[in-house]
């Protein structure tokens, strides 16, 4: 079960004029679920995107990549769960060409102007031919106030559906920003298996469009790992569809400001959302790292502590074993680190306890309150280098065994 996550109800999820949604059961890999969803995009409407880091980026990456290249005047995207499309050579982009084309066909738009999207079992063949059968089901169905059911129908692994929805007041005119994203393992985004998609009826130009992307999945997405594997599919796209009257041509326009938090605020919400439905999470975790020369250096030293199996099953299990935390951050790669100079402290619901300053246990620490703090569900590291003014933040959970039945499990 995720920890303290319930999706949305759908009245919860605002609609965003010049999207609609559609989905259907296609058994992609599964009979009995809903596996293809279609967003439909008014025309006019921008889109960007950030996507994985990984070299072994699937064929639909490489096509979206491609069509938002061009400048394409993007219309609609399609989402397929179950085969991931990725190492899967020449068979995969034409599958996902092919899929572009029949949702191009069914819309009445060019293939260029479709955006392709798959998650699931990396290196088998997506069977196009399911996919392609499902389409017409998903256009039939399209509608405004459907994003409750997209955001159940991107699921893999997860156990709950995730979506966030917002609107703020820019003046005078209401602007809504909602969202939906899946992911539950082979998570740590670098730009898991990750996808998100968040729409606004803002008019936002297309080069603020991406800048306001890339400074919302710094903040959210690129701030969170379960279990630091960087998928082939890791895709967030941001859409505006100019519908709602407020325009925002620089970062200088008047509200703009207030659009940003309420972007990066959807973004946090739904990338939190894939760490507290983490594989078999039980705790989900808040890594503060203070005092670094510069933020890459803090983060350096946040995912050392949130990648570390040892530190993961030590919370997993309650278990006050915190020295594998400052072991983390002395292999962190942080130049010149001054080990006498760090502090640690573990926090949960507005306590705070001193673990470690000095190079070693805080003479004020007893165990029996760092093993209080670790049994809460939900626990705060936070951990300062006295090296300069920089901070960052990263989001994890634990590792059980539950982690390790899904992932043997995966496929089967």
């Amino acid at each position: 079960m995720p920890v303290n996550y319930s999706t949305p109800s759908p009245a919860a999820l605002f609609p965003v004029a010049g999207v609609r949604l559609g989905v259907a059961e296609a058994a992609i890999r599964k009979p009995g679920r809903l596996d293809l969803t279609v967003l439909e995009l008014s025309a006019g409407t921008r889109v960007a995107g950030v996507f994985t880091a990984n070299r072994f980026c699937a064929a639909p990456v490489q096509i979206c990549r491609r069509h938002l290249e061009l400048g394409s005047d993007i219309r609609a995207l399609v989402i397929n769960t179950g085969v991931a499309n990725a190492g899967t050579g020449d068979a995969g982009w034409h599958a996902a060409v092919d899929s572009c084309t029949a949702l191009g066909q069914l819309l009445g738009i060019d293939d260029r102007q479709v955006l392709p999207f798959s998650t699931g079992v990396i290196l088998e063949p997506l069977p196009t031919e399911r996919l392609i059968a499902g389409l017409p089901a998903c256009v039939a169905d399209l509608r405004i106030d459907n994003w409750h059911a997209a955001a159940h129908a991107i699921m893999t692994t997860d156990t709950v559906a995730k979506a966030a929805s917002r609107r703020v007041l820019i003046a005078g005119r209401t602007v809504t920003v909602t969202g939906i994203s899946k992911g539950a393992g082979m998570i740590r985004p670098n730009m898991a298996t990750m996808l998100g998609f968040i729409a606004t009826d803002a008019d936002i130009g297309t080069p603020l469009l991406q800048e306001l992307l890339r400074e919302a999945a710094d903040a959210s997405f690129n701030c969170i790992t379960v279990d630091g594997d960087t998928s082939t599919n890791d895709s967030l796209i941001l859409i505006a569809t100019a519908q709602a009257g407020a325009a925002f041509a620089d970062s200088a326009a008047p509200g703009y400001a207030a659009l940003r938090d309420t972007v990066i605020a959807v973004a946090r919400e739904l990338a939190q959302a894939i760490v507290r439905d983490g594989e078999g999470a039980s705790k989900f975790i808040s890594i503060t790292v203070e005092g670094g020369r510069d933020r890459a250096e803090c983060r350096r030293v946040a995912y050392a502590v949130a990648h570390s199996p040892l530190v993961k099953t030590a919370f997993f299990a309650s278990d006050p074993n915190l020295g594998r935390i400052l072991a983390a951050i002395g292999y962190a790669d942080v130049e010149d680190l001054d080990v006498d100079r760090i502090s640690v402290w573990l926090s949960s619901a507005g306590t705070e306890i001193l673990v470690a300053e000095q190079g070693g246990r805080a003479a004020s620490y007893r165990e029996e309150d760092g093993a209080a703090i670790m049994q809460q569900a939900e626990i705060g590291v936070r951990i300062e280098l006295r090296r300069g003014p920089a901070r960052a933040v990263v989001y994890t959970c634990d590792l059980s065994y539950e982690y390790v039945r899904i992932n043997a499990d995966y496929r089967s």
